[in-house]
C-alpha cells in the first residue's frame, strides 16, 4: 500500500546545470493559463498561480507561443503582487524562436484560447533573440528572466545553434540570463545540441514519461555526462497519464486507442497498489539521476495543489517494476 509523504520534498530548490541557478523540483508551466484547450480567465490564472506558490513552487516557466502572450503577461502580473522579498524567491524562464506579430490565426488551428489578436512568425536569428526576449519582458513586466530557452526549432538546426545559441550565450556571458538551454519535443536534436554546444539545461517533453522513455536511450546520459541540467515536461503527455479516458489529449491530439489502452492498463496495475495513475506519472522522471525536475501545468488552484499531493505520493517498487517494460 502506498502512502502520501510531505510536499516539501518535491519543491525542495535543486541545482540546474552547472551555473548556480537553483529551480524547484517541481516547475509550474503556463500553457494552460494561457488557455490551452480552453479558456482561462486572469483571475482563474492568478488563483492557480498563487496555489501553486502556496505549495512550495518556486520555478515557472512560460513562453511567447503561450496563449499569444497571455501566459507571461498572466506570470508577470502575479509575481508584481509579491513583496519584494517573496519575488526574489523566484526563478522563470521563457523562450525564443517565435515572435507575435498583429494578425488573426485561421478558425479552427488555434489551440490557445485566450491569445490576442496576433500570430506567431519563426525567428532564430540574433535580432529575433533579442527582440523576443525584449517583448517577452515588456510582457511580463519582469526586469530579467533567469533561463531563456530556443523554443522548437525542429525544422531550424542550422539557424538554432549556428545563431540563435550563440546570441543567447552572449547574454549569458554579458549576465542578462542567467542560464540558456533548449526545450522540444523530441531528444535526437536536444542530444545534438548538448553534444555540440554549451547550453545549462534541457526541457524535454513527453519523451521521458510512462508512455515514451526514449529519453533514457540518449539524452539523459549524454546530459549527466556534461552537466546540463533536464527538466521534463509532458509528464502527463498531455492528459492521457492523468486520466484515460475517451477522449484523452495524447501529445497535444485525441490519444490513439492503443495509448488509451496501454495508460488503461498502467491505471489498472497503479490500483492494485493503491496509487493513482497521476501519482506514478508525475514520480516516474524523478527516479532518473540525471532530471532535475519536472514542469507541470495546471489550470485551476485544485489541479495543482492535487499535483503537488499526488508528487509526494511514495510508490512501492513492486509497482515500478510492474510498469518497466521488459
Amino acid at each position: 500500500m502506498s502512502g502520501q509523504g510531505t510536499p516539501g520534498g518535491v519543491v525542495a530548490r535543486v541545482p540546474l546545470g552547472r551555473r548556480g541557478v537553483t529551480v524547484s523540483r517541481i516547475g509550474f508551466g503556463t500553457a494552460p493559463i494561457g488557455g490551452l484547450f480552453s479558456s482561462v480567465g486572469d483571475d482563474a490564472a492568478e488563483a492557480t498561480l498563487a496555489a501553486a506558490w502556496a505549495g512550495g513552487v518556486r520555478y515557472f516557466d512560460t513562453a511567447p507561443h503561450y496563449g499569444l502572450g497571455s501566459a507571461e503577461r498572466r506570470l508577470g502580473a502575479f509575481l508584481a503582487g509579491l513583496d519584494p522579498a517573496a519575488r526574489a524567491e523566484a526563478v522563470v524562464s521563457t523562450k525564443v524562436g517565435r515572435l507575435l506579430e498583429p494578425g488573426r490565426t485561421a478558425p479552427g488551428t488555434e489551440s490557445f484560447h485566450d491569445g490576442a489578436p496576433l500570430v506567431r512568425r519563426r525567428d532564430y536569428t540574433s535580432e529575433g533573440v533579442y527582440r523576443s526576449l525584449a517583448d517577452s519582458l515588456e510582457r511580463s513586466g519582469l526586469d530579467a528572466f533567469d533561463i531563456a530557452l530556443i523554443h522548437d526549432p525542429d525544422e531550424h538546426w542550422a539557424e538554432a545553434a549556428g545563431v540563435a545559441y550563440p546570441a543567447l550565450a552572449r547574454l549569458r556571458d554579458e549576465g542578462a540570463v542567467r542560464a540558456i538551454g533548449v526545450g522540444m519535443n523530441q531528444t535526437a536534436m536536444l542530444a545534438r545540441f548538448v553534444t555540440e554546444t554549451d547550453i545549462d539545461c534541457v526541457m524535454v517533453a513527453g519523451r521521458y514519461s510512462l508512455l515514451d522513455r526514449s529519453a533514457a536511450d540518449e539524452l539523459l546520459p549524454l546530459c549527466a555526462e556534461r552537466g546540463v541540467g533536464v527538466l521534463a515536461a509532458g509528464v502527463f503527455n498531455s492528459g492521457v497519464l492523468a486520466d484515460p479516458r475517451p477522449g484523452a489529449h495524447y501529445d497535444y491530439a485525441p490519444a490513439p486507442e492503443a495509448v488509451l489502452r496501454r495508460a488503461r492498463w498502467m491505471a489498472d496495475r497503479c490500483a492494485a497498489h493503491e496509487v493513482p495513475l497521476a501519482a506514478a506519472a508525475l514520480r516516474f522522471p524523478l527516479r532518473h539521476p540525471a532530471v532535475t525536475g519536472i514542469v507541470v501545468g495546471a489550470r485551476t488552484p485544485a489541479e495543482i495543489t492535487t499535483d503537488l499531493t499526488l508528487a509526494a505520493t511514495q510508490i512501492p517498487d513492486a509497482l515500478w517494476d510492474e510498469l518497466t517494460p521488459a
